[in-house]
């Protein structure tokens, strides 16, 4: 199982392979899937994020995006 680290690493590493703007919302709070202290700020086991992309290659950030998240045990909801 990846440590909290491990986990916020390999989002930022994700995200970051995409023009487009990545964000997760919590608990009414914004954050750049790009930024490892955004991350490290908000991101939590419990509770479901919103997974929020915009841009040129969305499409495939968003599949991506959901699958690692997902692979790290985190509940997220996509909105179009």
């Amino acid at each position: 199982m990846a440590t909290h680290t491990e986990t916020i690493v390999r989002i930022v590493q994700a995200a970051n392979q995409y023009k487009s703007s990545i964000v997760l919302k919590y608990n009414n709070k914004f954050v750049d899937a790009k930024s490892l202290l955004g991350l490290y700020t908000t991101l939590t086991d419990s509770g479901e994020h919103e997974l929020h992309v915009h841009g040129p290659d969305e499409e495939e950030a968003k599949a991506a995006m959901l699958e690692v998240l997902g692979e790290h045990g985190l509940r997220v909801k996509l909105v179009e």
